[in-house]
């Protein structure tokens, strides 16, 4: 079993880890950790099929700013694990992975706060001396520290196997869940709210009634809004670029028209001088 913790624990902090490195690539997503946790651990259909049922699950789920409702990357790989090991499938999978997503955000939100946000004065003062190294050392410092103690969750868990962590998960109580499950749903919609009040334009507001009037009333699936998102997106560019052209050729005339101009009264003054 210790095998099986430090791998699981490793592709966590590779994965999850690596993806805040990179910039929020999708090597945290379910689809990825699934297969890959299937792949080392000797049973990469298990993976796989986890892998892709979590996906549908968490696939709305995106943690950015105040838009956090569950880390699916701890979940993954711990009910992939657990799957693998138990020989449950997804049975065993499900149940463990949603209070384990919603738990694997508070925990991460809290090293957030306990080992990254001391250091926030330090990094100014390292920016006022025109420190570039001492910034990089405690950049990747403080992102290796965060994401080996977020690591040990996933290790301590499959040590001590899925019955452990269920009832550990049991003992909390359900209003807490609950609590957290609700404030998770609401959380999207939080979000989302405060993303469009930044960018909310009353020139492009049609869209966004438009988007929503085809989701609620004609049921299109959300791959064919984006699709058609990004062709209304690709035709007004390719307008304004073509008005952005000719505005520029209306300026350009009565330049051109001035510099012939200018050009003749120079060549009749040297003519007749």
């Amino acid at each position: 079993m210790l095998y099986e913790a430090i791998v699981v624990a490793l592709v966590v902090f590779l994965t999850v880890g690596g993806q805040e490195l990179l910039g929020f690539t999708m090597l945290g997503r379910p689809i990825v950790i699934g297969p890959l946790v299937g792949l080392l651990l000797g049973d990469i259909q298990t993976g796989l099929l986890i892998g892709a049922s979590l996906e549908t699950i968490f696939m709305g789920v995106v943690n950015i700013g105040g838009a956090s409702s569950a880390e699916p990357g701890l979940a993954t790989a711990l009910a992939a694990a657990f799957a693998i090991n138990l020989g449950g499938g997804v049975e065993v999978a499900l149940p463990i992975a949603i209070p384990l997503g919603i738990i694997g955000l508070q925990v991460k939100t809290l090293l957030y706060v306990a080992v990254v946000g001391p250091f926030a004065s330090r990094f100014d003062k390292m920016a006022e001396e025109a420190n570039e190294r001492g910034i990089i050392r405690l950049h990747f410092g403080l992102w290796a520290l965060q994401w080996a103690i977020y690591s040990l969750i996933p290790f301590f868990a499959i040590l001590f196997g899925s019955k452990a962590t269920q009832n550990v998960l049991e003992m909390i109580p359900d209003v807490i869940i609950n609590g957290l499950s609700v404030a998770g749903n609401l959380l999207p919609a939080v979000g989302m709210a405060m993303l469009m009040k930044i960018l909310w334009d009353n020139n492009v507001s049609a869209f966004y009634f438009l988007g929503f009037l085809i989701i609620a009333y004609f049921k299109i699936p959300l791959i064919a809004v984006a699709v058609l998102g990004v062709i209304i997106a690709v035709t007004i560019g390719q307008r304004d670029f073509q008005l952005k052209k000719m505005e520029q050729q209306i300026q350009q005339k009565p330049t051109l028209a001035a510099t012939n101009e200018t050009t003749e009264e120079i060549e009749n003054d040297d003519f007749f001088s």
